[in-house]
């Protein structure tokens, strides 16, 4: 019988641009987090166990807070810790000009290997809302997940017109897809921003170039059979060997990156699942206060209880 999916939330980076811990940061009545909608509604769409991803820096600030409020969660939470010196190859060390920057999202999966265990799973970002229709739609595709002669992966995408920010720059992965809605490429892009002329991307901070508003982009909420941990745990090592050297100080390995060299070696296929939800996120301080309005208004309109997400 086919596992149910694992929640897999990547809660460890420190929100560099945001200015603080923003996995924390209350946006709801009752002082919930994103994280603790996002849960909820991964729980309405059939979610029973999850594995919440933080570093050991912010652990006692992470479980005096959300954790304490999670006690009362119906899911099987458990959790894993992304630190720079797990799964290193042997006689390596963190290079000191890296500071504390960790590796990226590939890596802080690869962190939670031994928790996920042998289910499929979906990955998600804890500073990110995603909508509910969002988490059906992805639970029901990875229930079903069978790998063949290639994996069976699955992503759900958002327009880009709907995940920037009036604030600054974002990072977003462009998706290209098939008659079929298949991923065919994906190819992250550093610094995108709202300027006067449309929405656009720089690689070097002077030549801008126009991105259609409509495009689909990863906001990683991706969905992953047993395989692709493997895949991890076989190009972190060549990340490190043959891509970090290019910037030491602030490479990273990534899942849209990974993602789209499985694409592009024909090792994976990826369904680009469509949701009716618009998503909303915290990169900056500033965007908060958009969040806090968007999740009052859903209260009031019945989709979370009023009296808090895990009160009875």
């Amino acid at each position: 019988m086919q596992q149910k999916p694992v929640l897999v939330v990547m809660a460890a980076g420190m929100g560099s641009r945001y200015g603080g811990l923003k996995q924390i940061d209350p946006v709801g009545s009752q002082g919930e987090a994103i994280l603790d909608y996002s849960l909820y509604d991964a729980w309405e769409a059939g979610f029973r166990t999850a594995v919440i991803i933080i570093k050991e820096a912010i652990r006692a600030d992470f479980m005096e807070t959300v954790g304490k409020r999670l006690e009362k969660c119906p899911m099987e939470i458990c959790y894993a810790y992304q630190e720079q010196d797990k799964m290193l190859p042997e006689g390596m060390t963190v290079p000191q000009i890296r500071g504390a920057k960790p590796w990226g999202t590939s890596h802080a999966v690869l962190c939670a290997a031994k928790e996920i265990g042998d289910a499929p799973f979906v990955v998600l970002n804890a500073d990110d809302y995603y909508g509910k229709s969002a988490f059906r739609a992805i639970f029901d595709y990875m229930s079903r997940a069978a790998d063949g002669e290639k994996y069976d992966f699955a992503m759900v995408g958002y327009q880009l017109r709907n995940t920037v920010s009036d604030h600054g720059s974002v990072a977003r992965g462009i998706c290209e897809m098939d008659a079929d809605a298949n991923l065919t490429a994906i190819t992250e892009r550093l610094r995108i921003e709202t300027r006067e002329d449309g929405i656009c991307f720089t690689e070097d901070g002077e030549t801008w170039t126009d991105l259609d508003p409509r495009s689909l982009v990863s906001m990683n909420m991706f969905g992953f059979t047993l395989g692709f941990l493997k895949e991890l745990e076989a190009r972190f090592p060549v990340f490190l060997e043959k891509e970090l050297p290019e910037n030491p100080a602030k490479k990273e390995f990534l899942l849209p990156m990974t993602v789209g060299a499985l694409l592009k070696e024909g090792k994976a296929n990826v369904k680009v699942l469509s949701t009716s939800d618009k998503w909303y996120g915290v990169t900056y301080a500033a965007d908060k206060k958009k969040v806090v309005e968007v999740l009052r208004s859903m209260t009031e309109q019945g989709m979370y209880p009023a009296n808090g997400l895990w009160n009875k």
